[in-house]
């Protein structure tokens, strides 16, 4: 006995409707974004840590689509700037919001 066609057709909607929710999060975003924003976030951690500036590797790093957001304090203008350089040398960085304060010294 034959099944009915629309009924098989009904179950690969059904099953290609499940398989685009399983690749995206209840932000909106597919897995494969937030994987990318993960690894960017790994690698931007990584050079930072890497620096011979402890400063540097306190830095917080976040990583929403491809943009990195940089937050924390660091000793002087120049490691401000080295960060932002840091971030934007991993691959697959669109854009880097640099919001580290300079830390102020009291005299």
């Amino acid at each position: 006995m034959r099944r009915p066609r629309h009924l098989e057709l009904l179950v690969v909607v059904m099953l290609a409707m499940l398989m685009l929710a399983a690749c995206s999060t209840g932000s909106g975003r597919t897995a494969g974004e937030n994987f990318d924003d993960a690894s960017i976030t790994a690698q931007v951690k990584a050079r930072l840590a890497g620096e011979k500036v402890s400063t540097l590797a306190k830095v917080d790093v976040d990583t929403n689509l491809r943009t990195v957001y940089l937050h924390g304090v660091v000793d002087s203008e120049a490691l401000r700037q080295r960060a932002t350089a840091i971030a934007w040398s991993v691959r697959g960085v669109n854009g880097v919001i640099n919001n580290l304060t300079v830390k102020t010294s009291v005299r």
